[in-house]
């Protein structure tokens, strides 16, 4: 991408939220707390777009210079926009194309994280026609997970054998390729990895890690999205030694994968082996997203958080 101007208060900025994905209506409650921050913060041409399949138009009649990416997903998180934007040489934040389609997709997330030293649950990789024989290497409880969703959408728990057509009928809905895990008791955990341009150069930093106890069985999509029903530990309850190698996996991560500017890494701790579970490249910005509270806890305010965001649009 051509070298451009420094974003200023003066640049005109596109929230782009919305979109076409299962994910729709968490982006567009992001996009509405983004838009505020900058807002806020002093940027005085911003607009809020939900994107439909006219965006390139949209773009370029409204004379976008940056573009602020909050959409979830698939064709917002999928490398999709990321394209979009390249063409039209337009910066905007976060990962770019290849990362955002490695990230988007958990089997092909889990192949290249495989190459480095990072530790992963065991798992197959399914379709319609062949599930019934490649879960037979696995131990149940497993969790069928659709490769390329997020929010935890078409995700089910398959406690024994009689359960696993029904969640595979459910999964499939969502996509052809199906990634299976077992399924490890232990503690959930997610960490944000940012990167800022600092007079030494591009420094990539971990958060606080954030810990939680859901009253769902697992941390499913109501968890998530529904007040009360998750308890978030912030900071962790690890010991100094293993939330040194959780953050210190978590940048590795991101760096293998080959992303930019923002992501959030989330893992499982089973008998104190913090195993990968997913990246996720455009984090949820929502009231009870967890790399907002996050930042929060290491002196990084909402609104200081989005400006990160933003010029990360100049760091690719």
């Amino acid at each position: 991408m051509e070298n451009i101007a420094k974003i200023n208060k003066n640049s005109r900025i596109a929230v782009l939220c919305g979109g076409l994905s299962n994910e729709r209506e968490v982006s567009l409650r992001s996009g509405r707390n983004v838009f505020r921050a900058l807002i806020e913060l002093g940027y005085k041409d911003v607009t809020m777009i939900d994107v439909d399949r006219n965006i390139a138009s949209v773009l370029v009649e409204s004379k976008i210079e940056y573009v602020i990416n909050v959409l979830h997903g698939r064709y917002g998180e999928d490398g999709c926009i990321q394209g979009v934007l390249e063409f039209l040489n337009i910066p905007y934040s976060g990962c770019g194309v290849k990362a955002s389609a490695i990230c988007m997709d958990k089997i092909m997330t889990k192949r290249v994280l495989s190459t480095a030293d990072i530790p992963l649950i065991k798992s197959v990789n399914v379709t319609a026609q062949n599930y019934k024989e490649e879960v037979k290497k696995l131990n149940y409880p497993i969790i069928i997970k659709p490769a390329c969703e997020g929010s935890s959408i078409g995700m089910t728990k398959v406690n024994s054998e009689s359960e696993l057509d029904k969640a595979m009928q459910e999964a499939l809905k969502c996509d052809n390729e199906i990634l299976i895990e077992e399924y490890l008791v232990g503690e959930s955990a997610t960490v944000g990895v940012l990167e800022r341009e600092t007079e030494s150069g591009i420094e990539t930093f971990a958060t606080p890690i954030l810990g939680f106890k859901t009253k769902t069985e697992w941390y499913d999509y109501e968890a998530k999205y529904t007040k009360g029903l998750t308890e978030f530990i912030l900071p962790a309850n690890f010991d100094e030694d293993l939330t040194k190698k959780i953050q210190d996996l978590a940048i590795l991560a991101h760096k293998t994968c080959a992303c930019k500017g923002v992501s959030r890494v989330d893992f499982l701790v089973h008998n104190d082996i913090p195993y990968i579970l997913e990246i996720n490249t455009n984090p949820g910005m929502t009231d009870t997203s967890d790399l907002p509270a996050q930042a929060n806890e290491m002196g990084i305010n909402y609104n200081e958080l989005v400006d990160i965001i933003l010029k990360s649009a100049e760091i690719k």
